[in-house]
């Protein structure tokens, strides 16, 4: 079973947990080490013989366009990750609209091609803003992953499905969701897909929950990362609240050598590769989200 591997393009000082410290006006002035991280991972995946997807910020895009380039070169699936990293329901529809929609112009523009995926920031598409998912849909993404089915002080929702499947919106639409991997431990839904999750869990905890999710719901898991998860010698950010800090250093050191045993321990592709092996095998459930969704 080949599962999802995928990287959100963004850089140490874009993450939320972030933004009570740095405001988005002075992202210009700190220094850019997206390129060297996310060449980094390429590096790695070319030895390893790995193909993933890479959901690129268009912040990052509009300054590293030849980065983005490379990537799609490389083989590599190129997907949103929207263009200011701001959480969906802290934004008004209209912004995320006209953000979500330049954002994906932007990066087809620059790679020559398609981009059919989403991944909204810190997987902020949540009961409150699960009007996003229409939006994506009248863009024309064709499926999204932004949906994580724990809870988490930022991001979750309880009750969505485990497995891709269809999500169907109040006005009947319909897209591919690629909900983030979680596993059942003693009763309790723990979140296992990656991230500061990987980082942070013994390694061997890791494999073995991922290989148990993928058992529980029969199909691919999906994993992603970070490019500045692989740079330990990152700036660090003044007043940053300890939580935060936990959350964000911990075992930067120890992020490569397990990511290189990770790919040993499984095969991976692209998201689109995995939804479509699903698709052909008949196994795409449809959710209908108007179950959980409290209108604007």
């Amino acid at each position: 079973m080949k599962h999802a591997l995928t990287v959100d393009v963004e850089d140490y000082f874009q993450v939320s947990a972030f933004a009570p410290n740095i405001n988005f006006q002075d992202w210009p002035n700190w220094p850019l080490r997206v390129e060297r991280n996310t060449q980094a991972l390429l590096e790695l995946f070319e030895q390893k013989n790995v193909k993933g997807t890479f959901f690129v910020l268009g912040w990052v895009a509009e300054r590293c366009p030849e980065l983005i380039r490379e990537i799609a070169k490389a083989g590599h699936e190129i997907a949103s990750h929207g263009m200011t990293h701001q959480l969906v329901y802290s934004q008004k529809p209209e912004v995320f609209r006209e953000e979500t929609i330049a954002s994906k112009k932007l990066i087809e523009d620059i790679i020559g091609q398609q981009v059919k995926g989403y991944r909204a920031a810190s997987y902020s598409v949540t009961p409150k803003s699960l009007w996003a998912l229409e939006t994506l849909i009248d863009a024309g993404f064709e499926y999204d992953s932004s949906i994580f089915p724990v809870h988490h002080d930022r991001y979750g929702m309880p009750g969505a499905p485990l497995t891709i499947h269809t999500a169907q919106t109040v006005d009947q639409k319909q897209i591919t969701e690629f909900p983030l991997t979680s596993a059942n431990v003693m009763g309790r839904r723990l979140p296992v897909a990656g991230g500061g999750y990987f980082r942070i869990y013994p390694y061997f905890f890791t494999r073995m929950m991922l290989k148990r999710a993928a058992a529980e719901i029969n199909q691919p898991f999906i994993f992603y990362l970070h490019p500045w998860e692989v740079d330990p010698d990152q700036p660090r950010i003044p007043g940053a609240s300890a939580l935060s800090r936990f959350r964000h250093y911990t075992n930067l050191k120890r992020c490569m050598p397990r990511l290189s045993q990770l790919l040993d321990d499984f095969e991976f592709t692209t998201v689109q590769d995995v939804i479509d092996t699903q698709r052909a095998q008949g196994t795409l459930t449809t959710f209908d989200y108007t179950t959980l969704e409290p209108r604007l």
